[in-house]
């Protein structure tokens, strides 16, 4: 009866992922957590996930590119939207399925559907380490007796610290997102409020340094993918499908809004301090935004911004950590991670899948401030968003699958899935050669790590 209702909900040829076969029935009925995510919670993931501490940086290091920067934001925003159209389709074409996992499995394929899945989650994990020394370097600008301590201390306080938080469950991570969420678009909100300032009472302010640079499609391409980095996270509410109330009709406005709000602050936020501050000058800064609050609001008031920067990275170091904790659970309730990683505790959190997050991201940690082995690290953080391009190409074929298939939620001409892969194809031309290597590197071992997964789990005995 369900796989009837499926199939008439999705159109022929597409059976649902929850029938999918008795093993990973059983699995996913023992080990799925109870639904506990609204509109908010989920809005408040995308926009919490999104924007975290590369949108504060990320003006010093476009800074070199002028208004190829502003070209590569276009397209990236561009881009972005487009495929949150696709996470928002499959959202509605498969509202039972385990997010994006779910979506790949059911059209491209096991094997694709993991490679991918299990690039993003390593992404996910370093980006983890990446967050809490960030903010641990942020923090000992507004608290300046923080730099007595070692600073993996305080960074590993805090992994454990939001391991701890999601331990207690969805709703509760949720609430500490939608908190976060609000207080970390403050500072966006300020630097905005004084552009805008600026152009009604100095215009000739923003026009007084002009970025140089030519514009070149080799240029924009770089900084459309340095770009991209900011972005990711656009698809985090349907990471946490498992979660979500009403999927079928909260995760397609979620993502859609939570993507539409990021794009159009970043936009902006990023443009003010490239007309307000020397190209030259700008690119050599460890904190724009502050640069720019001491410079044209009043000296001192980049250390109270640098504070709101802390709480940005506080509240996308919680929200990652809540998806670290379910693409474990998901991708080991399919058999393509050991099955116990897939249960859930008392509060319904991925309780394994959350501390195994925070034991490799201790280890990253450990790394970063070792000497010999921060080159590599430094280097690791560059193929985060290599990583996440095989998922973000997979989803964008299955929606064209499921219109080939006649699905009636993707029954529209697929202009976003093509916009979507086209996106995909520039980032790839823009990443550069080695980050393209380290992304095919985490591919080839992804692959190897499957079948040998599956191996394993065709010698343990099923679930009763």
């Amino acid at each position: 009866m369900l796989k009837h209702k499926q199939e008439l909900k999705l159109g022929p040829g597409l059976t649902s992922f929850a029938v999918e076969n008795r093993r990973d029935d059983a699995m996913s009925t023992a080990t799925a957590p109870p639904r506990q995510l609204g509109f908010w919670m989920c809005t408040a993931l995308v926009v919490g996930n999104t924007i975290g501490m590369g949108i504060f940086l990320l003006p010093a290091s476009l800074a070199p590119y002028g208004f190829n920067a502003t070209l590569g934001w276009i397209v990236t925003v561009l881009g972005c939207l487009a495929l949150a159209r696709v996470f928002s389709t499959l959202a509605k074409a498969m509202p039972d399925a385990a997010g994006p996992y779910g979506y790949m499995r059911e059209t491209v394929g096991d094997v694709p559907a993991f490679v991918a899945l299990w690039c993003y989650w390593a992404s996910s994990v370093i980006t983890l380490a990446t967050l809490a020394t960030g903010v641990v370097g942020y923090a000992g600008a507004v608290f300046p007796a923080l730099g007595a301590v070692p600073p993996a201390i305080p960074a590993l306080v805090l992994v454990w610290l939001f391991v701890g938080v999601n331990l207690l469950g969805a709703r509760t991570g949720g609430g500490v997102q939608v908190a976060t969420t609000a207080l970390k678009l403050l500072p966006m909100v300020a630097i905005a409020g004084l552009g805008a300032w600026l152009l009604a009472t100095s215009p000739a302010t923003l026009t007084a340094n002009p970025p140089p640079m030519p514009i070149h499609v080799t240029d924009v391409a770089t900084a459309a993918t340095l770009a991209l980095f900011a972005m990711l996270g656009f698809e985090s509410a349907t990471v946490g499908a498992a979660n979500v109330v009403d999927p079928a009709r909260n995760l397609p406005r979620a993502t859609m809004v939570g993507t539409l709000l990021v794009a159009a602050v970043y936009i902006v936020v990023s443009t003010v301090p490239m007309l307000l501050i020397p190209a030259d000058e700008l690119g050599k800064s460890a904190a724009p935004f502050a640069l720019v609050m001491d410079r044209f609001v009043a000296p001192g008031a980049g250390r109270w911004l640098a504070l709101f920067v802390v709480v940005s990275g506080l509240g996308c170091l919680n929200g990652w950590t809540m998806l670290c904790g379910e693409m474990t659970r998901t991708m080991a309730a399919a058999g393509t991670l050991p099955r116990p990683l897939a249960k859930v505790n008392a509060a319904g959190a991925a309780a394994r899948g959350l501390v195994l997050s925070g034991l490799i991201a201790t280890a990253m940690i450990g790394m970063s401030y070792s000497k010999s082995l921060v080159e590599g690290f430094t280097f690791l953080t560059t193929v985060v968003t290599a990583a996440n391009l095989p998922m973000y190409l997979l989803c964008a074929l299955a929606w064209m699958i499921l219109w080939r298939r006649g699905a009636e939620p993707a029954r529209g001409l697929p202009v976003a899935a093509v916009l979507g892969l086209a996106f995909v194809a520039f980032a790839v031309y823009g990443m550069g050669r080695e980050a393209f290597l380290m992304g095919l590197g985490l591919v080839a071992f992804a692959t190897v790590l499957y079948f040998a997964m599956r191996w394993l789990d065709r010698r343990s005995p099923a679930p009763a």
